[in-house]
């Protein structure tokens, strides 16, 4: 059962809790998850606004759902696999739409840390990582949606090749090619500066 810091119930007690009618479980497991969650929405769908109805609706579909969760199963796992899948649904019905445009609005520095490097010692180096930071976010809008959400749930959230098989519902070796593709895709655009980064 995984627990979270800070916090002394399981998800699977806290679940346990929300199927029996206890609302103050279930809004626990939505802040457990929630800026986690809105982190790998906003880096698939490229727009802060979108990535928020995909997690409200997500949430949404988790609490009717719930009672379907069999315990022996890794909740994370099952909640990334629905959240990720109406993300990618969302992203292409953006894409078809034109409504958002990925290029400009991937821009949004919640999908990825703050900094590239643990302690920048002069604005320059500030300035080099946010530079760095923009480009690889550019460059991972790019990619097709599915090598999108691997490269996001392994370098963003640090997901093993299994947990993002059982999330994406594919084989790990799938996983591992997804990744290996998405991974060259960036080396070939951003060359050795991405050296650095993965």
């Amino acid at each position: 059962m995984k627990r979270m810091e800070g916090t002394g119930d399981s998800d699977d007690d806290l679940i346990r809790a929300a199927q029996n009618g206890n609302q103050e479980a279930f809004a626990e497991l939505l802040e457990r998850y929630k800026t986690r969650a809105y982190r790998v929405v906003v880096g698939i769908v490229g727009s802060r606004d979108e990535a928020l109805d995909v997690v409200q609706e997500s949430f949404v579909k988790v609490y009717y759902k719930l009672k379907e969760f069999r315990f022996g199963s890794n909740f994370y796992t099952w909640f990334y696999r629905l959240l990720v899948n109406q993300a990618i649904d969302r992203w292409r019905k953006i894409n078809r739409s034109g409504e958002v445009s990925l290029d400009e609005a991937f821009l949004a520095e919640e999908a990825f840390p703050s900094d590239l490097a643990e302690y920048p010692a002069t604005p320059e180096e500030i300035l080099m990582n946010r530079e760095l930071r923009d480009i690889l976010q550019k460059a991972i809008a790019a990619l097709p949606e599915h090598h999108r959400a691997v490269i996001l749930l392994r370098e963003v959230e640090g997901m093993t090749y299994e947990e993002i098989s059982k999330v994406l519902g594919c084989s790990i070796g799938t996983v591992m090619s997804r990744l290996h593709y998405a991974r060259e895709r960036l080396k070939n655009t951003l060359g050795e500066r991405l050296e650095k980064l993965i």
